[in-house]
């Protein structure tokens, strides 16, 4: 049995990418930059204005009111055509080019309008509400470095570069294989005695799409060890890890890990001395790697938040340590010491301070609906009073 720390380091080794693959824009969400992404036009490309008004010359302003004719319109997309002549204006529109000989653009509101005239009263301000060419970027600058996770904000620089596929790295395809003869679909347990409706799958794939990857295959198997044998060597097919939940612990049927030995599993740690979640363990076959999580719920969504998480973020290009980002919180009540494992209690904000759900059983589930922070606390810790400051990561 191995630390978390340990186990931790152990993931992070593991976790290397999955090989680049290019993918259109629209595709490109929560994706992992593989290649840089660099400028095919300058923003704006050309000087351009920032309001609505009328593009003039500083020098027909010096004597007011002035009475300029309307020499044209600018739209966006639509420029006005040639050089700005002496003594007159253009209508311009926010976004359209400023005519060549223009020097600002005076908002419509300061202006009247009179026919084909604009007339000028008041001296403008000092700003020129003229966007120069190039001002946000200019061509071949490189705007999204590689390891960049691509959230809708880099997804307009993108677009904005006009680049229409970006070079990313590949997600990581899961499985998901529920074991334990007890387990039937959400639904039907009412109508089947000793039965319990599975739920560990909903939750596991929902962490793992949240960080990007692609659940293909959710299983539920009884505890049959043919039958389990020829799902895990389907599994790993289509899959670059295999999340196997339940069957972990001596029992006569537990057949988590055994269920791969004919495929050549090499664990790399077979148990955590962790609290709740001490079975999960981590293993490879070939090139593909196989986590097993705790079968009672809590378990096995708290050993998916700190290892499962963190496994897929270095498969898909991010670094593992951008999934364990920990923060000290106050607490809010006294806590008594901890046993012999390091434990990760579920939790909540209140006013500012951490508090701790009374219910922390490991096969608890309603709790999980309420949980926003995982408590991390040392093996053999003594008491802890209220205000102490303490480690905590979303959950």
């Amino acid at each position: 049995m191995i630390s978390f720390d340990e186990a931790v380091a152990t993931v992070r080794e593991a976790a290397t990418s999955l090989g680049a693959e290019r993918v259109p824009l629209r595709e490109a969400h929560r994706r992992v930059l593989a290649d840089a992404v660099v400028a095919r036009v300058s923003a704006p490309p050309a000087d351009v204005s920032a309001m609505d008004g009328y593009a003039v010359r500083d020098a027909d302003l010096q004597s007011l009111p002035a009475r300029l004719p309307i020499a044209g319109e600018s739209f966006a997309g639509q420029g006005f055509k040639g050089q700005l002549p002496p003594a007159q204006c253009v209508r311009i529109f926010t976004g359209a080019a400023v005519p060549a000989g223009a020097d600002r653009v005076v908002v419509q509101e300061v202006v009247r309008r009179e026919g084909d005239e604009a007339i000028f009263s008041e001296m403008p301000g000092a700003g020129r509400h003229i966007r120069r060419a190039g001002s946000d970027f200019r061509r071949g600058e490189t705007l999204l470095d590689v390891g960049v996770l691509l959230r809708p904000g880099a997804l307009v620089t993108a677009a904005g570069a006009d680049v229409a596929e970006l070079t990313v790295w590949r997600r990581p395809r899961v499985a998901i294989l529920g074991t334990g003869d007890e387990l039937v679909e959400p639904g039907t347990a009412c109508e089947r005695e000793g039965c319990i409706p599975e739920s560990v799958s909903f939750g596991v794939a929902a962490l793992a799409a949240e960080v990007g990857a692609e659940v293909v295959e959710t299983l539920r198997l009884p505890d049959d060890l043919s039958r389990m044998r020829s799902a895990a060597a389907r599994s790993l097919d289509g899959a670059d890890v295999v999340v196997v939940t339940g069957g972990a612990s001596v029992g006569e049927r537990d057949f988590a890990k055994t269920m791969w030995d004919a495929l050549g599993l090499e664990l790399l740690f077979s148990k955590v001395a962790i609290k709740p979640g001490k079975p999960v363990w981590l293993g490879r076959v070939n090139d593909k790697l196989v986590i097993g999580l705790p079968g009672n719920p809590t378990s096995a969504l708290v050993t998916s938040r700190l290892l499962m998480v963190p496994l897929l973020h270095g498969l898909a290009g991010r670094s593992p340590s951008d999934a364990l980002v920990w923060k000290r919180l106050p607490l809010a009540a006294p806590l008594g010491p901890t046993g012999s494992r390091e434990t990760f209690s579920r939790a909540f904000v209140e006013a500012g301070k951490v508090r701790l759900f009374d219910h922390q059983d490991s096969s608890s589930q309603k709790v999980l609906a309420a949980a926003t922070l995982l408590v991390r606390r040392p093996p053999g810790e003594e008491p802890v009073p209220a205000g102490a400051l303490l480690e905590v990561l979303d959950f």
